[in-house]
């Protein structure tokens, strides 16, 4: 981990607060509030941990740039991978309501990472309701992305899975404004994909050869190209209800 505090403030919420106008506006005071929230901003490198299970965080964690990952790690080191975070997602708002935490959370790239003191957050719920109400939104945002990967590990298989994230990613980057004709980054490993879906690398492979040869996905390094996104959700059976956008592909 390495502290960085060269990002003025704009920078750091830019992205976090053109996601929340998706729920209402966001006046000029309460986007000062949020700057002047963040105490800290700290980078981290791929596979480094910034919050470990059996933590109690005094801060939550906002992605400014970079991917990261919730994680939970079995006792025999098997890791599942329940949630990927992009800039602007708040990887551990709800740590403000608990006292310890029981999972991890890593970089997936290299990362910055804003931290703001749940005293901040406290301030906020106190006077700021509005606000509160659009970071309540982002976390029930956050529980449906959960309901939908739950029902893909129950019941999509392997094409339907990963095809299915190909969307929702596509969807959310864009919201953010990372992605230009339908080409976002996309730095998860092959091994990475199956820590998220339960799935073996020679499985994730046969897989993303698949979607490749029927012409649904350009992969380049750590980028990704969807080339026809209709087709893509067709085939993923993709419905982008859960996300809360208006956009469709």
């Amino acid at each position: 981990m390495t502290l960085n505090k060269t990002l003025p403030g704009r920078t750091m919420i830019k992205r976090l607060v053109r996601k929340l106008e998706r729920f209402e506006p966001v006046p000029p005071n309460e986007r000062a509030f949020l700057k002047a929230a963040i105490a800290r901003v700290a980078e981290y490198d791929p596979g480094e941990y910034f919050v470990n299970e059996g933590d109690s965080p005094a801060e939550s964690c906002l992605v400014v740039e970079g991917f990261a990952a919730r994680i939970k790690t079995l006792p025999n080191g098997v890791r599942q991978i329940m949630a990927i975070h992009i800039p602007g997602d708040f990887c551990d708002l709800h740590s403000f309501a608990l006292k310890r935490m029981d999972h991890g959370i890593a970089a997936l790239s290299r990362c910055k990472i804003a931290k703001v003191p749940h005293a901040k957050l406290t301030e906020i719920t106190e006077r700021l309701p509005r606000l509160t109400r659009a970071l309540w939104w982002d976390l029930a945002i956050d529980a449906a992305i959960l309901r939908e990967w739950m029902v893909g590990a129950g019941r999509r298989s392997a094409y339907h899975q990963i095809a299915h994230l190909l969307c929702e990613m596509l969807l959310r980057l864009r919201s953010v404004g990372l992605v230009e004709d339908n080409t976002y980054a996309f730095p998860l490993t092959q091994a990475e994909l199956g820590d998220a879906f339960g799935l073996s690398t020679v499985h994730v492979n046969r897989t993303l050869q698949a979607l490749r040869r029927e012409h649904l996905l350009i992969s380049k390094g750590r980028a990704v190209t969807i080339p026809n996104a209709k087709a893509l959700a067709t085939a993923a059976g993709f419905d982008p209800t859960y996300l809360g956008l208006s956009d469709v592909l």
